[in-house]
C-alpha cells in the first residue's frame, strides 16, 4: 500500500505514519529521515543536501524531489510506503505526480488527519519536552509543570518555543496557507481520505485501518 499523510502540526501525524508502517510491513519515509539517509550513504544529492544542511539553509525542490525519487526507487520503497512530510506545495505535488509516473505508481491514497486549529493550540500548549533525553509529557495527563524533573532520567522538562501558543497559532498559518491547497490538489484527483484526528492514537489509528481495509475491497 502506497500512502501520503497530511496534517498540520499537532495533529499527530509521525505517530500514525509509524503505526501503519509497523502494521502495514511498508516503510515510513519522513523528510527529516530521507535527508538524514541521503547524507550518511554520500551520494551526489545526499552530499548536496548535506552541506546545505551545515550552512542552516533550506534544502531547495530540487534536490529535495531529487532525493524522494531514489528513494521512491529504492527496493525499500518496492512494497508500499507511508510517505510524511512531502509534499508541502503545489510544485512538489506536481513534481511528485511526475516521480509516480516514472516508476509507474497508479494507486495511492492520501491520508488527511484533520483536528481544529484551537485544539492543536491547546494540545502543542499541554507539551513538555525532557531536556536531556527528548522524551515528550504532556502537562495535563502527566500533572506535570514546565521546571518539573522528568520521570525517567530527572531531566529538566520545558515547553518548546515552537509549542507556544503564538508561534503554533503562525505555524498553522504557514500550513493552510502552502499545504492546504496541495491537498485540495489531491482532492481533485479522488485519492483523499479524510480523517477525524481528535480521539485518542489508538481510536484515530483502528479508524484509519477500518478506512483502507474498505478502500482495498472497492
Amino acid at each position: 500500500m502506497r500512502l501520503i499523510l497530511f496534517g498540520p502540526p499537532g495533529v499527530g501525524k509521525g505517530t500514525q505514519a509509524k503505526l501503519l508502517a509497523e502494521n502495514l510491513s511498508i516503510p515510513h519515509i519522513s523528510t527529516g529521515d530521507m535527508l538524514r539517509a541521503a547524507a550518511a550513504e554520500g551520494t551526489n544529492l545526499g552530499k548536496k543536501a548535506k552541506a546545505i544542511m551545515d550552512a542552516g539553509r533550506l534544502i531547495p525542490d530540487d534536490v529535495m524531489i531529487g532525493i524522494v525519487r531514489e528513494v521512491l526507487a529504492s527496493p525499500r520503497a518496492a512494497s508500499g510506503f507511508v510517505l510524511d512530510g512531502f509534499p508541502r506545495t503545489q510544485d512538489q505535488a506536481q513534481a511528485l505526480t511526475k516521480i509516480f509516473g516514472e516508476l509507474q505508481i497508479e494507486k495511492f491514497w492520501v491520508l488527511n488527519i484533520e483536528v481544529d486549529d484551537e485544539e492543536l493550540i491547546r494540545r502543542l500548549g499541554n507539551r513538555l519536552v525532557c531536556r536531556t533525553e527528548g522524551r515528550i509529557f504532556n502537562r495535563e495527563t502527566d500533572e506535570l509543570a514546565p521546571g518539573a524533573r522528568c520521570p525517567e532520567c530527572g531531566g529538566e522538562l520545558i515547553q518548546r518555543d515552537d509549542d507556544k501558543p503564538e508561534t503554533v497559532r503562525k505555524r498553522l498559518q504557514v500550513y493552510h496557507a502552502q499545504t492546504a491547497p496541495v491537498i485540495e490538489f489531491y482532492r481533485a484527483a479522488g485519492v483523499v481520505v479524510d480523517v477525524d484526528g481528535t480521539n485518542s492514537i489508538d481510536v484515530v489509528h483502528r479508524e484509519i485501518r477500518a478506512l483502507l481495509n474498505d478502500l482495498q475491497l472497492r
